[in-house]
């Protein structure tokens, strides 16, 4: 109970540089560098609090993955989310867009080239909550709870993406 207090704590607060702690990414998941040569990545939109630390981290870990972004802070992520079709229960404290996708939550970079990679008929990846150890979650002392990336359908279901 106290680490998820922390981890919702981290979202109110002002980013602190990264302590050099790694996420586990399933090895499903490629790097951003398992892409092509000249393949750029494509521009991805991010929505979130202006004061969201954990999502500032967040944006730090896309972008060192190669993605362009282009943050866009705002007080209310709702009508976003509702636009997006993020389901009702699946909803973290930023929400993404890139390349027709929705990425919603502190989804690794990886899976996100995946999901590019693959271009699944499909609304994108949620992560629901915000799992300890997750880009953007990583804890001082190294803990880390296990979570499943869920791919949305287009009929808004969710199915696992991957394991971490």
């Amino acid at each position: 109970m106290l680490a998820a207090s922390a981890a919702l704590a981290a979202c109110d607060q002002q980013p602190s540089p990264p302590n050099g702690s790694t996420s586990t990414i399933s090895e499903a998941a490629p790097a951003a560098a398992d892409v092509p040569a000249g393949d750029a990545l494509p521009l991805m939109v991010v929505h979130k609090s202006p004061t969201c630390g954990c999502c500032e981290l967040w944006v730090e870990h896309v972008r060192e993955a190669g993605f362009p972004v282009d943050v866009r802070n705002v007080q209310n992520l709702h009508p976003i989310k509702q636009r997006l079709g993020v389901p009702y229960g699946k909803g973290s404290c930023h929400t993404a867009e890139v390349a027709g996708y929705v990425i919603e939550g502190h989804v690794p970079a990886g899976d996100i080239v995946r999901l590019l990679a693959q271009r699944p008929d499909a609304r994108g990846l949620v992560l629901p909550g915000m799992p300890l150890g997750s880009p953007g979650m990583e804890m001082p002392d190294g803990q880390t709870q296990s979570y499943t990336v869920e791919l949305v359908t287009r009929d808004g279901t969710t199915e696992a993406f991957a394991q971490h």
